[in-house]
């Protein structure tokens, strides 16, 4: 019998576990004999019509269950761990880790390298390979666990040993020969660091993995992070307006000539680039759906597309109201123009937009996922913020009202007396959060992403 139990947190009501009357703190311990090990074990195990749970009370006391079903029926039950095992932390010390730039004192999780490519199916997470095993390879294959989202940064083998710090970085790679002969779906992902892998490198890059396409659906490309805390990490350069340029220039003849063959353009700057290089932001169609939108790639082009349509449908009104909207300087000037769109139809609809320094992490971030709630009350506290404060949902921790620095919306609320309003992603959900509508009043369906600044 394996070691590893995996603890029960509750059961779905009217599920084939609340009928067998497994309870919150019950542990499965093998299915038809076999121990699991993760999430993906379980699944595939669930999928036979006959199955033989051994299980261990919260007592101590163990016994089997027999359970028929259909073949595609879910069991309900809801684990303490979604993986169903330990997460892998990264072995890598890369220049640029954003972990390694976190300032001391915060919460022990926010300090945690995942490394693990069973999250990268799960959640989305990119993983660098490094800590993938030849075990791991082959159970992504035979359970199918795509898409796999790669860090990937160079093909260069010996640039990524040095980017990455680990002397197997550049083997790795061949991992992405074995992912793609198996007709394994990927995405990738390339940090760009300034007199690191951009130019010649970049180019290079985007050159070798064009080669795995189409089984490589997209590649973004991202400016590196540089925080205030960086003390004896390697002296990194921010993206200059000059190397934004550059890297957009690589980049879109890349598009044209993978489009010319291949129907998408596969590989996308972020918005940031397009911002820090002045330029406009790509159409719609050149962002191929949206792939990369977690990574920052096409979401000010989502956000504005939808705000005017959802703005053209609006008959307008005379009815006055004055609220704040809190944002990251990155994204401020599009906010602003949206709200003198708005102002067309709702003249008397006062927001003053206040774009937040990043005093926490250092000015250099500029994005709204990493506003702290210290600088939001710091900033915010003598200004004129009318009835009602908006914030992104991207400034809290997902699926919770606390901000990165533990400081909470309700913390908020009491510095700046003001009411908080969280914002969803979307731009029917900004304009009907300037407009005042309640949810009951506002369409709640919303695109379900998140971007992790």
């Amino acid at each position: 019998m394996s070691d590893k139990v995996h603890v029960i947190q509750e059961t779905e009501p009217g599920s084939i576990a609340e009928e067998l009357g497994l309870e919150p703190g019950d542990a499965i311990l093998e299915i038809n004999g076999q121990p699991i090990e993760d999430v993906f074990d379980y699944r595939l195990m669930c999928q036979e019509e006959y199955l033989e749970l051994l299980v261990r009370g919260a007592d101590g006391d163990e016994a089997i269950f027999e359970v028929e079903k259909d073949d595609d029926e879910d069991l309900g039950i809801v684990f303490e761990n979604g993986l169903m095992d330990d997460y892998r932390s990264c072995r890598n010390k890369c220049m640029f880790c954003f972990i390694d730039q976190m300032p001391p004192g915060m919460r022990e999780t926010l300090y945690f390298k995942d490394d693990d490519s069973r999250l990268s199916f799960l959640q989305g997470n990119y993983v660098t390979l490094t800590n993938m095993s030849e075990s791991d390879l082959n159970r992504i294959i035979r359970y199918r666990m795509e898409p796999i989202n790669i860090s990937v940064h160079t093909m260069n083998p010996e640039l990524r040993c040095r980017m990455l710090h680990n002397r197997f970085a550049g083997d790795a790679l061949k991992k992405i020969d074995t992912l793609y002969e198996a007709g394994i779906e990927m995405n990738g992902q390339i940090v760009l660091c300034p007199g690191i892998n951009d130019g010649e490198e970049l180019d290079a890059t985007i050159r070798a993995l064009s080669c795995y396409l189409p089984v490589m659906q997209s590649l973004s490309v991202v400016p590196v992070g540089l925080t205030r805390y960086r003390e004896g990490l390697y002296p990194l350069q921010p993206v200059s307006k000059e190397c934004a340029a550059q890297a957009i220039d690589i980049i879109e003849k890349w598009q044209q000539k993978i489009y010319k063959e291949f129907g998408f353009h596969f590989v996308h700057a972020s918005d940031e680039f397009y911002i820090l290089a002045e330029r406009e932001l790509p159409e719609e169609e050149r962002y191929d759906g949206y792939l990369q939108l977690d990574n920052g790639v096409g979401s000010v082009r989502l956000l504005c597309d939808e705000f005017t349509q959802a703005l053209a449908e609006e008959k307008g009104s005379t009815e006055t109201r004055e609220i704040s909207l809190a944002t990251g300087r990155l994204a401020a000037p599009y906010l602003e123009r949206l709200i003198r769109q708005m102002n067309e139809k709702f003249p008397h609809v006062r927001v003053h937009l206040y774009p937040i320094r990043n005093v926490f992490f250092g000015e250099e971030i500029t994005v709204v996922g990493l506003i702290t709630g210290q600088d939001l009350t710091a900033q915010l506290k003598e200004q004129t913020l009318g009835e009602e404060l908006l914030i992104s949902v991207h400034m809290l921790r997902s699926g919770e009202n606390v901000f990165l620095d533990d400081i909470t919306t309700d913390d908020v609320c009491e510095q700046l007396r003001v009411p908080l309003r969280v914002v969803k992603p979307g731009g029917q959900e900004l304009l009907d959060a300037l407009l005042g509508r309640t949810p009951d009043e506002a369409d709640t369906e919303y695109p379900g992403y998140e971007m992790r600044e």
